[in-house]
């Protein structure tokens, strides 16, 4: 039997009363789009966050775009970020006609550098996007510090930290506004696409409102400013409605796993473990590790039916399709050698015991052997 890293169906064993109740709910309802659902979870999701506004979008990609664009980012400007991200998150900033600029991230947890954001501020900066990566958040109180200095706005992008918190601060609730994917594999995460952006600006909301409605406000037909085809799905809603009320849980559920993985894989010298950073409470959308021969492991483990992902063996920057952003190889040196190095394990919430024991009895086997 293969063992991959993510596999929603024991979850969907669990949980298929509900989410079928779910779909039955928006099918009754007599409104399939923008209805009971996406508002009702638009407000659930914003008060979790204790803030004042969520806006359902389509995906998480174009919950960056969209949240940029609300913000005021638009062509001519620059965005800071980082290359060991997920594509989407840069080509959503290439989407808004923005540059984006790349500082580098820290060699111990992955994450954005804060120590590296002045020196890429130039009169042309716009907006930071600190990307709260693998399951826990960057350094936000660097991050403001470069922003208030610059008039600089913030978008957090916590596609990967669902209820992760930074010194009590849940992720999405330390900036001007926050993009959320809901993509399937994610901590919360719905049964196809989806996205959100949360903000406490009401300017910022309306905006998005208009942005993910085609441009329009009041009236069908009548655009205000362009906008897009963007909006979240009755169905896709209502079953994040449900599975809200468990993300506290999915969290303490990853936590468990990763537990386990540092009881049982934490004496081998040369397999780097995941490390939570300073006043970080990780929700572990990923558990990512370590190793100078990471291609030979990851080949090995076939053998065992094992088969890991990486995120991400190329780092944007070195992407063909970014060619004309002009960044050369080696201007990210950690980012540019991590992504020779790392690998991720198994990890969900309903991760069978017996699949974490079979992951961890063959990676001491194959490292013992490379």
């Amino acid at each position: 039997m293969a063992t991959y890293v993510w596999d929603y169906l024991p979850e969907y064993e669990t949980e298929r009363a509900d989410l079928l109740d779910a779909v039955d709910t928006v099918f009754r309802s007599g409104q399939l789009v923008l209805g009971k659902s996406v508002r009702g979870f638009e407000e659930e999701f914003a008060a979790y966050h204790r803030l004042a506004h969520c806006v359902g979008v389509d995906n998480g990609t174009n919950a960056v775009k969209l949240g940029l664009q609300a913000l005021g980012v638009g062509p001519g400007d620059e965005v800071i970020t980082v290359s060991n991200t997920a594509a989407p998150t840069v080509l959503a900033i290439d989407g808004t006609g923005a540059t984006p600029v790349f500082v580098d991230v820290r060699e111990e947890d992955f994450l954005m550098d804060t120590a590296q954001l002045q020196a890429a501020v130039t009169p042309r900066t716009k907006a930071i996007v600190p990307v709260h990566l693998y399951g826990q958040c960057v350094d936000m109180e660097g991050v403001r510090a470069v922003a208030e200095r610059h008039g600089l706005r913030i978008l957090e992008d916590c596609a990967q930290a669902h209820g992760a918190r930074h010194h009590g601060r849940v992720a999405g609730a330390m900036s001007d506004a926050a993009a959320f994917s809901f993509y399937p594999t994610k901590v919360l995460g719905a049964y196809g696409d989806g996205g959100a952006v949360v903000t406490d600006d009401e300017d910022v909301e309306r905006r998005l409102r208009r942005l993910r409605y085609y441009g329009m406000e009041e009236r069908y037909y009548v655009v205000e400013t362009p906008g897009h085809n963007s909006r979240l799905d009755e169905v896709q809603a209502e079953i994040l409605r449900r599975k809200l009320t468990r993300l506290d849980a999915y969290a303490a559920a990853r936590r468990a796993v990763a537990r386990r993985y540092e009881e049982a894989l934490g004496d081998l010298e040369e397999l780097v473990l995941p490390r939570t950073g300073e006043g970080n409470e990780h929700v572990y959308y990923v558990y990512v590790v370590r190793h100078p021969r990471r291609d030979a492991v990851l080949e090995a483990l076939k053998a065992y039916g094992i088969r890991l992902n990486i995120s991400y063996p190329w780092p944007v920057h070195t992407m063909t399709g970014f060619r004309h952003l002009d960044v050369p190889v080696g201007a990210l040196p950690v980012t540019e050698r991590l992504a020779g190095e790392i690998f991720s394990l198994p990890m969900y919430p309903s991760l069978p015991r017996e699949v974490q024991d079979r992951t961890i009895e063959a990676l001491r086997e194959v490292l013992a052997a490379v």
